[in-house]
């Protein structure tokens, strides 16, 4: 997984009934824009590191 400042990570939910976590990738920690990734996350106003795992994609910006 690679991503850039100001993609968003999109991370799907493990149930049916559950709801996909949205996020802006704020800084890259990893080389070459791998993981981890701080990101500000939409529904909750915070950010985490996160280093994402298979239920996760990266949409990027622009």
């Amino acid at each position: 997984m690679q991503a850039s400042v100001g993609d968003r990570l999109i991370v799907m939910s493990r149930s049916v009934a559950g709801k996909q976590r949205i996020g802006v990738i704020v800084e890259v920690h990893g080389n070459e824009g791998e993981p981890p990734y701080v990101v500000r996350w939409e529904d909750a106003d915070h950010t985490a590191v996160v280093v994402p795992g298979p239920d996760a994609h990266v949409e990027h910006a622009g």
